[in-house]
C-alpha cells in the first residue's frame, strides 16, 4: 500500500508538473517565430516585387509588412498569416494575388522577423489594427479585404469585429484556438489555463460583412468540423466552400483562389 501511495503521489507531481511546465512556456510552443535564417540578409523580401512597410502600432510596436499595390480600382488584401508566419514561402499565392491585379498587404506580427514585441493575441490584434488603418489612409474600407489563415483567421476576426470591409476571407479557421488545444490535449484543463484563446466563436455573430470560409474536407491541423460550426454562428451574406480532399496547408494548390476571386468580384 506504501508503495501504492507513493507511485499516485509521483503521478500526480509528473502531471502537475506537465501542467506548470506547459502553462509556462505555451505562447512558445504555440507561436512558431523562427524564421529559418531568412532576416539574416539585410535585404529580406517576403514577397517577391513588393516594398517593405514599416507600422507603429497603438502600443508602440515597429512591425514589417510587405506590400503590393493594386491595379486599378482593384481590392487589397491585408493578409494574415498563420502561427508560423514565414511569409516567404507563400510565392504561389502572391503570384496568383499579383496576376489577377489585386493588392495584398502582409505583416509580420510582433515577435516574428523583422517585428519587435512579443507574441500574443492581443498584440496581433493592435499589429492588424495598424495594417488596417495604414491601408485606410489610402483605400476606402470598400476595397479593403480581410484575409485570415489558420491562427490568422481568429486575428481577423477579431479584426472584423470591429471595421468595416468589403469582406472577410477565413481560411482553414478553427471556432477558437483553445477549442483545438482541448481536443489535442483532453486531459489538460487547456480552457482554464490558456492565454491566447482567440475565441472566433465568440465572436463571428458581430460580424457584418460579407464572409467567406474554406476548409479541407482532411484537414489534420484544425478539424472540418471547426470551419462547419464557425460559418453555422455567423450572420448572411455568407458562403462556405469545401474543398474536398485538401488538408491544412494545400488549399492554395488545391483551387482556392478560384472561389475567391467568384466571392469578390459577384454582381
Amino acid at each position: 500500500m506504501i508503495w501504492l501511495r507513493r507511485a499516485g503521489y509521483l503521478c500526480v507531481s509528473l502531471y502537475l508538473g506537465l501542467v506548470g511546465a506547459m502553462y509556462v512556456g505555451q505562447r512558445s510552443l504555440f507561436f512558431v517565430t523562427d524564421d529559418g535564417g531568412a532576416l539574416a540578409a539585410a535585404n529580406w523580401m517576403a514577397i517577391a516585387n513588393s516594398a517593405r512597410v514599416t507600422l507603429t502600432t497603438s502600443d508602440g510596436e515597429t512591425i514589417a509588412a510587405w506590400y503590393v499595390a493594386p491595379q486599378d480600382d482593384k481590392p487589397v488584401f491585408l493578409y494574415l498569416a498563420g502561427k508560423s508566419g514565414r511569409l516567404v514561402v507563400k510565392k504561389w499565392r502572391w503570384a496568383r494575388i499579383h496576376k489577377r491585379g489585386y493588392g495584398v498587404l502582409a505583416i509580420s506580427y510582433r515577435g516574428y522577423p523583422g517585428s519587435t514585441g512579443s507574441p500574443s493575441e492581443a498584440g496581433f490584434v493592435r499589429d492588424a489594427e495598424a495594417a488596417y488603418q495604414w491601408l485606410r489612409q489610402q483605400f476606402p474600407a470598400n476595397r479593403i479585404v480581410i484575409h485570415g489563415l489558420s491562427m490568422g483567421s481568429g486575428v481577423g476576426v477579431a479584426l472584423a469585429e470591429k471595421v468595416d470591409a468589403r469582406g472577410l476571407i477565413l481560411e482553414a479557421p478553427f471556432t477558437a484556438a483553445v477549442d483545438v488545444a482541448a481536443e489535442q490535449y483532453p486531459y489538460i484543463p487547456v480552457q482554464m489555463l490558456m492565454r491566447d484563446p482567440f475565441l472566433s466563436r465568440e465572436r463571428i455573430a458581430n460580424i457584418n460583412m460579407p464572409l467567406l470560409i474554406a476548409h479541407g474536407t482532411r484537414d489534420t491541423i484544425i478539424p472540418f468540423a471547426h470551419g462547419k460550426r464557425l460559418f453555422a454562428r455567423a450572420k448572411e451574406p455568407k458562403t462556405f466552400v469545401a474543398m474536398n480532399g485538401s488538408d491544412h496547408s494545400t488549399l492554395t494548390r488545391d483551387g482556392l483562389y478560384p472561389h475567391i476571386w467568384r466571392f469578390l468580384e459577384a454582381k
